[in-house]
């Protein structure tokens, strides 16, 4: 507080004659406050006293002016805040209450030409290095110069030994001079030679570095055209009705869809052919996702923030038509999309991961299902219906108050069965220690490979189904794990190799993982996998399992065997 006051210096008043101080009199100035004194007094004590007090009485009425102000500030921030949280719990609310119309002016079809990758390689050329600094040698002396031209007089002409000495003097400073030329020029040809080198050792770095840089170049465009390629052939697909590209259409239009943060996008979906049925087993929010907050207000006697929620009577018919809404928005986005009229009908199971009250525990439970077909959904007018109304007038199955969580039998589910499904046999507890699986028969080898992950997946509730022999490179098993986050379908690769397996045979597993519509893929082979390979895996839905990791894997589950493949080799070659 004391920079804003400011002081003129200490004045005297004398009597008229000059020889007498009648009193003492100072300026101060509070700038804060744009206060202005001028303090006197009889004597410099009292005049001190007097500029002490006044100060004394600004500094308290600017505390006092500064707290108002702040005060004030705190009450206009507060205020803000209060409508900002109030304003963010309103359009909360208005997005639920929106969730159905706000999707029926979008255009859903897939824009295939977004899906590809187009970026250019981003990764700079490396620099050439510049040309080697050749430096320049020094003008050699020239024994023509003056420098070493004796200057002889008539005198010295006549005494021979003064013209000898000079002469003499002239042609050592030459041969100095000379010395010194030549040692300059080796240390600059050594120095030439040595940038010459140095640049020849840079030339060849780049040069090799270049080569790098071609080579990840080439790599990354055709990791862009295989992608891209893959694009081409899922749009084909789709436009010709196979199933499994139908079904991951349907996954890019749900994923596509924007919705509220607190719905996680979490679902399953399977297609019919023969009846062109798509079933779908999606993952709702529970009731307590759904935001509570109605408004903020600012209580002006307490100088706090009050947070106001909905009452649970309001919360429980927000969750209800809230379901009924993304249900709805659920089987409209896929028909939209339906470009290809793959699509007769929706079958859609609405699922809730929950506390049973019963048990404690997390369950899954499905609340709500419905089958409708196309030509039935395309004529309700979406932006003018009762969602609960609509869904039951569709023959939609749920409770009278979903929020309850009660559970309901699905109207059609998703079918695991898969006519390449094969009756599977027991093969793990064949295997001893002195069991090479570089040798085993391939088809023992699938089996192997299907009870393996039986084990791996059998805690999480997982089934294991191997397919039809037909070493065709398609799918040798299949993993249904029914987790509803980490979960879905998962094809698996066996590949009872000896020599390393290169990046063609991941490309399949990709192209595999596309085609059934999977959520990965894992490739299993008793031999080790080349740099290519692993490096089209990367940011992929895939796994590769080396020989080391199926050894680990089946000591992990109480198994032993080994894996020679120069024994292989040899019985390959008799």
């Amino acid at each position: 507080m004391d920079s804003m006051i400011k002081k003129g210096p200490v004045n005297r008043k004398w009597n008229a004659a000059g020889t007498k101080v009648l009193s003492y009199y100072q300026e101060i100035w509070h700038t804060g406050l744009k206060d202005h004194k001028v303090i006197t007094a009889p004597d410099m004590e009292v005049l001190n006293s007097k500029v002490e007090a006044q100060i004394y009485k600004w500094n308290k009425q600017w505390a006092d002016y500064t707290e108002k102000i702040r005060l004030a500030e705190e009450k206009k921030a507060n205020i803000e805040k209060a409508e900002q949280l109030t304003l963010e719990a309103q359009n909360a609310l208005s997005e639920l209450e929106n969730l159905l119309t706000s999707a029926l002016d979008i255009n859903h079809e897939i824009d295939w030409d977004s899906l590809k990758r187009n970026e250019p390689f981003s990764e700079p050329m490396p620099v050439k290095p510049k040309p080697p600094v050749i430096i320049e040698f020094p003008e050699k002396p020239s024994k023509s110069s003056p420098k070493y031209t004796p200057r002889l007089s008539l005198i010295t002409k006549i005494f021979k030994s003064i013209a000898n000495k000079r002469i003499e003097q002239c042609e050592k400073k030459y041969a100095e001079d000379i010395a010194i030329w030549e040692s300059n020029k080796r240390q600059i040809e050594d120095l030439n030679e040595m940038n010459r080198k140095k640049h020849e050792e840079d030339t060849k770095k780049w040069e090799a570095d270049v080569r790098e840089w071609e080579k990840r170049k080439a790599e990354f465009i055709e990791n862009q055209r295989i992608y891209n390629e893959n694009i081409d052939n899922l749009k084909l697909q789709y436009n010709e009705g196979k199933p499994q590209a139908v079904v991951e259409y349907c996954k890019l239009v749900l994923n596509n869809s924007v919705l509220p943060e607190f719905i996680k996008k979490e679902f399953d979906i399977d297609y019919i052919p023969d009846t062109r049925i798509l079933i779908v087993d999606y993952m709702l929010p529970v009731p307590e996702d759904l935001p509570r907050l109605k408004e903020v207000k600012y209580v002006q006697s307490e100088n706090r923030l009050k947070e106001v929620y909905y009452t649970s009577s309001f919360l429980d018919k927000l969750y209800d038509t809230t379901i009924y809404r993304l249900l709805l928005r659920i089987i409209h986005e896929l028909f939209d999309a339906d470009t290809a009229n793959n699509i007769d009908a929706i079958s859609l199971n609405g699922w809730v991961n929950f506390i049973s009250k019963a048990t404690g525990k997390r369950e899954n439970a499905c609340i709500a299902s419905i089958q409708v077909r196309k030509e039935t959904f395309s004529d309700i007018d979406l932006k003018n219906v009762d969602p609960k109304i609509c869904f039951k007038n569709l023959k939609g199955v749920g409770s009278s108050k979903l929020s309850g969580i009660t559970p309901i039998q699905p109207i059609l589910q998703i079918n695991k069965n898969d006519h390449r499904f094969i009756q599977s046999r027991e093969v793990v507890s064949e295997l001893d220690s002195s069991t090479n699986l570089a040798t085993m028969d391939w088809e023992e080898f699938e089996h192997l490979i299907r009870e393996l992950f039986e084990k791996e997946f059998s805690s999480y509730g997982g089934e294991v189904k191997v397919t039809r022999a037909s070493r065709d490179g398609g799918v040798d098993a299949v993993v249904f794990d029914p987790d509803p986050i980490r979960g879905g379908k998962i094809v698996i690769q066996a590949k009872r190799y000896t020599n390393t397996v290169g990046v063609a045979a991941v490309r399949d597993l990709y192209g595999t993982v596309v085609n059934e519509g999977a959520t990965k893929g894992i490739l299993v082979t008793t031999a080790d996998y080349g740099p290519d390979a692993y490096e089209f895996a990367k940011n992929k839905s895939l796994t590769l399992l080396n020989g080391s990791n199926l050894l680990h894997l089946l000591e992990k589950h109480g198994h032993k065997a080994r894996i020679d493949l120069q024994e292989a080799k040899m019985l390959n070659k008799d």
